[in-house]
């Protein structure tokens, strides 16, 4: 279940309900879907074939489609990194820069684990949100944030997007962001 922690004063906010109302007030789209209706061998998987990657798909495909149809959604992926893929730490480099994007950022966390980093309303300020397996998180476009993965350094997630370019940052420079 997804946990924020909110960087100006270390509070923690626990508990689904808690986290959504937190979310939805920062305009942050936060669902959890059952990642138990996942095949017990995908659940700890971090190296995927194509046809794992369909098989996930299949599996969650009634939510994804429920969620492309009420936000606009026209594609949709699979991404596993771990420290077995290849260039890990210049991939990272990529997403852990302060940034925005034209369209909204949306990850469902199928296996491991991942945070985002949001920048929220003038009063919270910066605020993580660490993600696992059912979270389902929308960063609304024009929205400065990054994502990286956790401690563990593994995560497979269902990325949708409304560009059919995919993934497209603009950097956001931002001297009051600390990590």
């Amino acid at each position: 279940m997804a946990e924020i922690r909110i960087r100006n004063n270390d509070e923690r906010i626990r508990g689904e309900e808690q986290v959504r109302a937190f979310l939805d007030k920062q305009e942050v789209l936060y669902e959890h879907w059952n990642p138990d209706k996942l095949p017990q061998e995908l659940k700890e998987k971090f190296v995927l074939s194509d046809e794992e990657k369909n098989e996930i798909l299949h599996t969650f495909d009634e939510e994804i489609r429920d969620l492309a149809q009420r936000r606009g959604y026209r594609t949709w992926d699979v991404v596993a990194l771990s420290d077995a893929t290849p260039n890990l730490d210049e991939i990272l480099k990529k997403f852990e820069q302060v940034h925005t994007h034209t369209e909204d950022e949306v990850r469902a966390i199928t296996a491991g684990k991942g945070i985002f980093i949001i920048k929220g309303t003038d009063d919270v300020g910066y605020f993580d949100v660490e993600l696992e397996a059912g979270d389902v998180i929308s960063v609304p476009e024009e929205k400065p944030h990054f994502f990286t993965l956790m401690d563990n350094r593994q995560i497979v997630a269902v990325r949708l997007f409304i560009e059919t370019e995919g993934w497209i940052a603009h950097p956001f420079a931002d001297p009051s962001f600390q990590k």
